[in-house]
């Protein structure tokens, strides 16, 4: 029976892949035209609009494409927007729904809840400059990475690496990395007890 369902989901998300080629190829060539990340953040607006299972397969066979070595065996949740086309989702991974993802890596089986914003570093804008207004400075992004099998609770701010078996408490802002099987929560975030 478990490799009769496990047949089944493999070819619905087959399926998936196949019918989301079309909308791949257009972004493909949209892409020519225009910058990678506005193209690629337009294509996920679109598509995070999309409810129930019909969405989740329609967006993990679509990151699956066009994202770097990201699999098709994720779930993106409703509303939930990617900014950047430099992001890897690895096997096993849950995103809630209301997220914003930015560049980074989330390896297998972590899971994060609803509205959990990944940005790209905490230097994406440039403020010291007080001759050019904020908007004007340059910031610089960094891909953030999710290790493995973590818990990233409801509300949370990432703009840092968190290390392997983590759990974030829900609204926790880490604005630094974490060490392995560490349980942090706040604002900013603090190791509250070692997992093991």
């Amino acid at each position: 029976m478990i490799n009769f369902r496990q047949s089944l989901k493999r070819a619905i998300k087959t399926g998936f892949l196949v019918l989301i080629f079309p909308v791949y190829a257009l972004y493909l060539l949209l892409c020519l035209a225009g910058n990678i990340d506005a193209v690629f953040m337009s294509f996920s607006q679109a598509l995070s609009l999309v409810p129930g299972k019909v969405g989740i397969y329609i967006r993990a066979a679509f990151y699956c494409l066009a994202c770097t070595d990201t699999s098709d065996e994720i779930s993106v949740g409703f509303l939930t927007i990617f900014s950047h086309a430099d992001t890897t989702i690895e096997k096993g991974v849950y995103i809630g729904p209301q997220c914003n993802i930015g560049k980074c890596i989330i390896k297998k089986e972590t899971l994060l809840g609803s509205g959990v914003h990944i940005l790209s570093g905490k230097n994406q804008h440039g403020f010291n400059d007080l001759e050019q207004s904020i908007q004007s400075q340059p910031g610089t992004f960094y891909k953030v990475t999710i290790g493995e099998d973590c818990w990233i609770g409801n509300g949370s701010i990432i703009m840092a690496n968190i290390g392997d078996q983590s759990v974030i408490a829900a609204g926790s802002v880490i604005v630094n990395d974490t060490e392995n099987l560490g349980i942090f929560a706040g604002n900013p975030a603090k190791l509250v007890r070692k997992r093991a």
